[in-house]
């Protein structure tokens, strides 16, 4: 499929999930997680699928890279840690508010402009030291107040109206929706409102991964070639310290990858090999094997992925089984499993 070609809108229905994880506990299969997952090869093809990857589903916050081309592509003006920090889920660090704030002063615009949801930090430690110290949620803290400054950016930039930035037919979230379709290959199937107040689309899992394949493998100095770069050259502003999605961008070179709510995951590498991931209830604890064993499954060095087999299941405070891949997604698991 061409850059210009559509395929129909995705259907809403209930998604067909398949096994995609199982809980071993002393060699018993203990309990199962049922989910879908997308591979696509360099030519655009979908190497694997497990699941369902044609239902209509909503990305969450893997959705970011693309609404912040969106905003690259209107203007942004953005490089470097605020471009990162534009499409991040951030962990709440100083140094991310520190960021946010700068977003807004480069906008004349203060935390009082925002329209996210008030929030604690992410990030549990830093969660919880604002607790210990009395601080009150605030706009600035939820994770997803770089990309709110960014888009306020944007609408000053253009002479857009700010108080409404978030209303699915202001023209903002008119170019995102439009950067979407083409990206994704797709028309959106539906819109609502994501947890900090963004509007949402509702995209397929197939569509997810030709857009970030498309994020990739776009020409040097376009606006998905700047977010890319910004996101892998800065996967702490992206995310976190410590967080899982930065250190895949760190330990698999050229890697572009995005995590999401409600167990979503999505990763691109250069070349166009893409893989997507969602968990139907929602588990990191098994978001982040599949998407290793997806990625191995993309041709990714198996031995770049053992940091990311999973937790361990604790017996007595002793490991005793683990979070692994059904057997349909990855017959030789990255790491034994007790």
């Amino acid at each position: 499929m061409n850059s210009t070609s559509r395929a129909a809108a995705p259907l809403v229905r209930e998604p067909r999930h398949a096994p995609v994880a199982h809980l071993i506990r002393g060699g018993v299969i203990e309990g199962v997680h049922y989910g879908s997952v997308v591979v696509l090869g360099a030519d655009g093809t979908a190497a694997f699928q497990l699941g369902d990857a044609e239902a209509a589903f909503y990305p969450r916050s893997a959705l970011k890279p693309l609404q912040a081309v969106a905003m690259a592509r209107a203007g942004l003006p953005l490089e470097g840690e605020l471009l990162s920090l534009a499409a991040a889920s951030h962990s709440g660090e100083e140094r991310h508010l520190a960021g946010a704030r700068r977003i807004l002063e480069l906008a004349g615009l203060t935390e009082d402009d925002l329209r996210n949801v008030p929030d604690l930090p992410f990030d549990p430690a830093v969660r919880d030291t604002w607790v210990r110290e009395g601080r009150p949620p605030s706009r600035l803290a939820q994770n997803c107040s770089g990309k709110h400054a960014a888009m306020l950016y944007t609408c000053g930039l253009n002479g857009w109206s700010l108080d409404d930035y978030l209303d699915p037919a202001h023209p903002l979230q008119q170019a995102v929706a439009q950067t979407v379709e083409e990206l994704t290959g797709q028309p959106v199937a539906q819109v609502t409102v994501d947890g900090c107040g963004a509007p949402l689309f509702a995209v397929s899992l197939h569509g997810l991964a030709r857009a970030a394949a498309r994020i990739t493998t776009a020409a040097a100095g376009t606006a998905e070639a700047r977010v890319a770069d910004a996101m892998r050259e800065h996967a702490e502003m992206a995310s976190g310290s410590g967080r899982d999605v930065a250190e895949l961008m760190r330990v698999v070179p050229g890697l572009l990858a995005k995590d999401g709510f409600e167990g979503v995951q999505v990763a691109a590498l250069p070349d166009g090999r893409a893989v997507a991931v969602k968990i139907a209830d929602g588990a990191n604890r098994a978001r982040v094997p599949v998407a290793a064993a997806a990625l191995a499954r993309a041709g990714v060095d198996p031995a770049l992925l053992t940091g990311f087999a999973g937790e361990p299941l604790l017996g007595g405070g002793e490991p005793v089984g683990c979070v692994r891949p059904a057997d349909a997604l990855s017959p030789a698991p990255l790491t034994a499993c007790a």
